[in-house]
């Protein structure tokens, strides 16, 4: 089945930054992609997919999705489910360039292990409902430094979920992290040591002193997807910022991340991204205009 790709393109007068209520919204119902960051307010939870996984909310969360990545709200429009999209490009906001200042980058995006929603309470409800308005109303009435004061507003809610996040830590409430036994956590920490050179589960399983059999149950237990899943999503990530970031020949990115087989490669990228390793640099350093390949 193939999954709906919104790119944003400047070329064609397209924001940098919008935020809509979810039943405004223009996309079709079902699954999603878009080279946008996207961040999802569900004061009253929902019910809503990250690629494979399935994510069941019962109170008030903000959910964090990296570009490319498919997504899904369920029901929304259906089930009357509350909520407010806003969504961003580096153009706007470029998160790895702003790394000291919001300090997002690995912990709401770009995070492979963990889920992709930060559980809200109290105060910050609040907090959170007030940004999002101020910041549709400055959309709607713009004025002197308007995209400036839209960017701190987008800071702020940045930096009050990677605080909430970072508070709920390890063991926090909703973090399958945090309920994970240490099996997963080691197989974790033996993926960040080998993704460029092991894929197949049975090696991660030999390393644990498992069969790949109970390997396979404790991680989907745990993070809602299989090992195979876990490895190629950091494969596929490290390759993305080499594609983004430099001017390496896809074939040497290729056998960086242990994949001998341009070809091969180029097919696992796409099914992952929905563009091919060439088409993905050609466009995204064409509407950032080179910027990206500063860094």
């Amino acid at each position: 089945m193939s999954i709906p790709l919104h790119l944003y393109d400047p070329r064609r007068g397209e924001p940098a930054f919008r935020v809509e209520r979810l039943e405004d919204l223009r996309w079709p119902e079902g699954a999603q992609r878009a080279n946008y960051f996207t961040v999802l307010w569900l004061p009253q939870g929902g019910t809503y997919h990250a690629g494979e996984t399935t994510h069941a909310l019962s109170g008030a969360a903000l959910i964090f999705f990296q570009p490319y990545q498919i997504f899904h709200v369920e029901s929304f429009r259906a089930a009357r489910v509350e909520g407010t999209v806003l969504q961003f490009h580096a153009n706007f906001l470029c998160i790895e360039t702003h790394h000291d200042e919001i300090g997002c980058n690995g912990v709401l995006f770009n995070e492979v292990y963990g889920a992709p929603h930060v559980p809200v309470d109290g105060e910050l409800v609040e907090n959170i409902t007030d940004l999002l308005t101020q910041m549709r109303r400055e959309l709607d009435q713009g004025g002197l430094a308007h995209t400036e004061l839209l960017v701190s507003y987008l800071k702020v809610l940045l930096i009050k979920a990677t605080r909430r996040k970072l508070e709920l830590g390890a063991g926090g409430e909703g973090t399958p992290l945090g309920r994970s036994p240490e099996v997963v956590s080691r197989f974790i920490e033996l993926v960040e040591q080998h993704y460029q050179k092991l894929h197949a589960p049975a090696d991660y399983a030999t390393m644990l002193h498992l069969t790949p059999k109970a390997l396979g149950r404790a991680v989907k237990r745990a993070l809602g997807r299989t090992p195979t899943q876990i490895v190629k999503e950091r494969f596929v990530k490290h390759a993305q910022w080499q594609l983004l970031h430099t001017l390496r020949p896809v074939k040497e990115i290729a056998a960086e991340v242990g994949l001998e087989d341009e070809f091969y490669f180029s097919r696992l990228f796409k099914q992952a991204i929905g563009l091919s390793p060439v088409k993905y640099r050609e466009f995204e350093t064409a509407i950032r205009g080179g910027r990206n390949l500063s860094m």
